[in-house]
C-alpha cells in the first residue's frame, strides 16, 4: 500500500474536556494538521463494498418499518404497519389468494431495500430485492433495481483525509441543577453540552449535508492483517462524519447534578435513558445522545451511512452506561467513598443482575449500529502512563468491561493524551507495541483541527473535536463548518464561560 503524506501548521493546541479535570490536549499534536492521500485503486465490486456494512439485514429491517411504511405507501406498495412489522405469515386472505404470500414478501423486501439505499448501502438493497423469488418479473423490484444502481453509479468517493470527528461528554438535562454554582459547575459548564444544544447541533449538521461514518468505513483491516484506506461514497454533497460520546457511565459524582442515570432498555425494546427529576420521579425518555440520535435517525435516515452510529467510549471503573459492574461491587475491596456509599445505600444490590442488564442494553445498541471503544479502564493519562500501567489497566478493562460490551479495536485516549506525537507510531513506541499487540488497530486523541486523519500499515488514527460550553464560548469560529453557535448556544450557561488551567 503506497500512502503519502504531508503536514502543515494549522490553528491552536487543540483544548480537551474530560469528566475530572480541564486540561490542554493534543499538545503533542500542536495543532499539525497531517493528511494521508492513497494512491488511487480501482473501482470496488459490489460485494466488496458491500462489506463495509455490518448490521444484519433482518435488523434494519425492522427498524422504523412503520415510519418508512407511511411514507412510501404509495410508490412501492408498502404493507400497512402491523404487516410491515410480521415475520412473513400470511394474512387471513392467503387461502383465497395464493400469491399473497410472495407479494407480501415482494413488499418487505421493498421496504427493507428502500431503508438500505437510505442510508448509501445501495449494494444491500439489491441484494435484498434479488432474494425474491422471481423478482425479475416484479415490475417495482426491477424498477428499483435500476433506481439504486443509478444512484450509486452517481455517488462520489469522499476523501478521507476530510473527515471530522466530533464528541460529547453525557449531555446535560437540567441546567439549574448541572450550574448551580457548586464546586462542579464550572467543570459541567466547560466540559458539557445541554440536551437543547445538541439536539439543535444535530438538525443543523444535517441540513448542512453531514452523515455518520465509521473509522472502520475509513480504514479496514485485511486478509493480510495490513490496515488499508476504505472507500465511502456517497452523494455529492453529503459529508461524512464520525461522532463519539465520552464517559457514558454515568459516574456517581454526577448524581443530583441533572443528567441521566443510566441507559435502559424501554417496553419495545429501544435503547432511553432513565432520569430522576428533582421530585424524585423516575423517567424515561430520551435524555443523552444514544436515544436522541436513535430517534433523530429513525426520522432522517440518511443522516446515517450503512446503519452507523457513534462510538461510545468507555471506562470502567464506576461500571458503564449506569450499571455497576466493576468487580469492586461484587468484592467490596478498594472501594472510593462513592461507591462505598452506593452500596449502603444499595443493600439489595444485585451485581449479576446489573451486569446482565448492562450488557442487554449494550447488545441492543450494538444491533442498531452503535460501537464501543476503550477509554481506559480508569481514565488513564497514556501520555503520563507507562506501557506497563496501560498493560495493567488494559487487562482490566477486557476483565470487567470486555464481557459486557463485547471486544473492542480501538482505544479513543482519556484527557486526549496520546502514546506519540504527531509522527507514526512505530513498534519502537512500546504503548503502541503493547496496544498493538493487544488488538487494538484504531487510536482517537483529541485536536483542534477541522480534521486530523492518518493512516499507515498498522493503526488508523484520528483527531477529535470537543463540542461543549467551551469550545462554543471561546472559540465558535471553530465550529463554523458544523453549526453557527449562536443558533445553538443554551441561554441557561452562565457567561463567561471559564477558561481552561
Amino acid at each position: 500500500m503506497n500512502i503519502r503524506f504531508r503536514w502543515k501548521k494549522k490553528g491552536l493546541i487543540g483544548l480537551i474536556a474530560v469528566s475530572a479535570a480541564m486540561v490542554l490536549g493534543g499538545c503533542e499534536m500542536g495543532g499539525l494538521r497531517l493528511r494521508f492521500f492513497p494512491t488511487p485503486t480501482p473501482s470496488a465490486s459490489e460485494e466488496t463494498l458491500a462489506q463495509q456494512t455490518v448490521l444484519p439485514e433482518d435488523t434494519v429491517e425492522a427498524q422504523d418499518s412503520q415510519t418508512a411504511a407511511a411514507q412510501d405507501a404509495q410508490t412501492a406498495g408498502a404493507p400497512d404497519s402491523q404487516a410491515a412489522q410480521t415475520t412473513g405469515a400470511p394474512d387471513s386472505g392467503a387461502a383465497e389468494n395464493p400469491d399473497s404470500a410472495s407479494e407480501k414478501e415482494a413488499k418487505r423486501a421493498l421496504l427493507a431495500a428502500r431503508k438500505y439505499a437510505a442510508q448509501y448501502n445501495y449494494n444491500k438493497a439489491i441484494r435484498r430485492l434479488k432474494k425474491v423469488e422471481g423478482y425479475e418479473e416484479n415490475e417495482k423490484i426491477m424498477a428499483a433495481i435500476a433506481d439504486y444502481r443509478a444512484r450509486k453509479a452517481a455517488c462520489v468517493e469522499y476523501p478521507l483525509d476530510q473527515i471530522t470527528h466530533v464528541f460529547f461528554h453525557t449531555l446535560v438535562v437540567d441546567p439549574s441543577k448541572a450550574f448551580d454554582g457548586d464546586y462542579q459547575a464550572d467543570g459541567y459548564n466547560q466540559m458539557m453540552t445541554t440536551v437543547s444544544e445538541f439536539e439543535k447541533m444535530i438538525q443543523i449538521m444535517y441540513d448542512r449535508g453531514y452523515v455518520l461514518v465509521s473509522p472502520h468505513d475509513m480504514a479496514v483491516v485485511g486478509e493480510d492483517g495490513k490496515m488499508k484506506p476504505g472507500r465511502i461514497l456517497v452523494p455529492e454533497g453529503k459529508i461524512p462524519f464520525v461522532l463519539s460520546e465520552d464517559d457514558v457511565s454515568y459516574y456517581h459524582y454526577m448524581d443530583g447534578d441533572g443528567f441521566a442515570t443510566k441507559l435502559v432498555l424501554d417496553g419495545d425494546g429501544k435503547v432511553k435513558c432513565e432520569y430522576i427529576d428533582g421530585d424524585g420521579n423516575v423517567l424515561i425518555g430520551n435524555y443523552d445522545v444514544v436515544p436522541i440520535l436513535d430517534e433523530f435517525i429513525a426520522g432522517h435516515p440518511d443522516f446515517s451511512y450503512h446503519g452507523r452510529k457513534g462510538i461510545l467510549a468507555m471506562t470502567g471503573y464506576n461500571g458503564v452506561l449506569g450499571y455497576r459492574t466493576d468487580s469492586a461491587y461484587q468484592t467490596g475491596v478498594d472501594l472510593d467513598d462513592n461507591q462505598r456509599e452506593f452500596l449502603e445505600n444499595h443493600p439489595d444490590f444485585d451485581f449479576d443482575q446489573e451486569c446482565r442488564q448492562a450488557k442487554e442494553v449494550a447488545d441492543a445498541m450494538k444491533k442498531t449500529g452503535w460501537e464501543f471503544a476503550s477509554h481506559t479502564w480508569g481514565h488513564r493519562n497514556a501520555t503520563t502512563s507507562t506501557a506497563q500501567e496501560l498493560q495493567t489497566d488494559n487487562e482490566r478493562w477486557v476483565q470487567t468491561v470486555a464481557p459486557i460490551l463485547g471486544s473492542t479495536d480501538m482505544v479513543i485516549f482519556a484527557f486526549g493524551a496520546d502514546i506519540g506525537n504527531w509522527e507514526e507510531y512505530t513498534y519502537d513506541n512500546p504503548k503502541f507495541a503493547y496496544f498493538k499487540n493487544a488488538g487494538y488497530n484504531y487510536f482517537c486523541n483529541v485536536d483542534s483541527s477541522q480534521y486530523w486523519v492518518q493512516i499507515t500499515e498498522n493503526y488508523f488514527r484520528q483527531g477529535r473535536r470537543n463540542l461543549d460550553g467551551y469550545r462554543m464560548y471561546h472559540f465558535p469560529e471553530m465550529l463554523s463548518d458544523l453549526f453557527d453557535v449562536k443558533e445553538v448556544w443554551d441561554d441557561s450557561r452562565p457567561v463567561p464561560v471559564p477558561t481552561m488551567g
